[in-house]
């Protein structure tokens, strides 16, 4: 540190912060939000620790210097962190007659309220549904006022709650449904719903989940530009918002995994989780299932629309006696404030 020059000092100092913030962050998945509901917000940067780690890690090396072990060590520390925000290519397995497609999509009422100006926003979904023709299909915010016909599904199970505002969540698919239910969520106007399916011989439990969300638009400057302002208040307000999201959030998990204990048959999770695959949520959620886009994805996944930045927050979980054959997210379709992912799967031979 004695030698270092009074610039290099204070590029020494913010590494060493940003190093701490990243180790943080690293140990918040494995600590309820409860704990630390304030902290718990630094798993959303997660992504730009990394990249500010590997700038600090150049700087250093360049010129010869030490002080590059300190984010070389992080960086190889969240090497596996990787995998979950940015996924090199992955080869798609052939295709197969015993394969079936499952797709999530929050359609966010289907344009109900003219969010996009656009009259044809929600017959272009249906045709876009069409078009994929998933053999299981998980809609969030699904609304029945918007009167798109998905008739072609002979099976479904929805369930709708509000007074005014009518919305929920729906599960559609080919094969017979022969149970279904509702888990009710705490001091929530979201839910999650479930329904066993019968594909042959055999049976599927599919999760279709709508948590909390953290109500921050969809741009990311919304909380940098809060936390610059001399209005504090603001920005404090941003902060305690998406803490209290976080642990109605928890809340919602355990009635979920708790919910799950119970079920003997293979699971496909899906749905609208609002929240980072370095969150405490998604770790609980996913437990020893597989995350499809891990397995068979490509590029950053985003599955929502937020400024400058490729969030993922809507997820595919495929128990692990399936195999994930191939996996897409449809980032160019600017039909809701998010974007469908689509997965194809198979019962591994017995």
């Amino acid at each position: 540190m004695k030698k270092l020059s009074w610039f290099n000092k204070i590029i020494f100092v913010l590494n060493i912060t940003l190093v701490i913030l990243s180790f943080v962050a690293y140990i918040l998945p494995f600590l309820a939000p409860k704990l630390f509901p304030l902290l718990s917000v630094l798993t959303l940067f997660l992504p730009m620790f990394l990249v500010l780690n590997a700038l600090f890690f150049i700087y250093w090396l360049i010129q010869l210097k030490r002080q590059l072990f300190f984010s070389g060590i992080i960086l190889l520390l969240g090497i596996t962190f990787v995998n979950k925000f940015y996924k090199f290519s992955s080869n798609e397995i052939e295709h197969e007659e015993k394969d079936f497609t499952v797709m999530s999509y929050n359609v966010r009422l289907f344009n109900l309220f003219k969010w996009i100006e656009n009259d044809e926003v929600g017959n272009n979904i249906l045709s876009f549904i069409n078009e994929q023709n998933p053999d299981i299909l998980c809609v969030q915010e699904y609304s029945e006022n918007a009167h798109i016909d998905l008739r072609v599904y002979k099976y479904k199970a929805v369930f709708i709650e509000g007074n005014k505002i009518k919305t929920g969540q729906a599960i559609f698919s080919k094969y017979p449904i022969f149970n279904q239910g509702n888990l009710h969520l705490p001091q929530a106007g979201n839910n999650i719903i479930f329904a066993d399916i019968k594909k042959g011989k055999d049976t599927i439990r599919v999760y279709n989940m709508h948590l909390q969300s953290i109500k921050i638009s969809p741009d990311v400057n919304e909380i940098s530009e809060h936390v610059d302002k001399i209005n504090q208040e603001k920005s404090v307000m941003v902060f305690t918002r998406i803490r209290e999201a976080f642990k109605l959030q928890e809340q919602q998990t355990e009635v979920l995994v708790n919910h799950k204990q119970d079920c003997h048959y293979p699971l496909i999770i899906c749905g609208d989780m609002n929240n980072s695959p370095f969150s405490y949520v998604y770790r609980s959620i996913k437990g020893n299932l597989n995350d499809c886009f891990e397995e068979a994805g490509n590029g950053f996944g985003e599955t929502y629309k937020f400024k400058y930045y490729p969030a993922r927050i809507d997820y595919i979980f495929a128990d692990k006696r399936m195999i994930v054959k191939s996996f897409k997210n449809f980032s160019k379709l600017n039909y809701s404030d998010h974007y469908p992912i689509i997965t194809r799967l198979a019962f591994k031979d017995n």
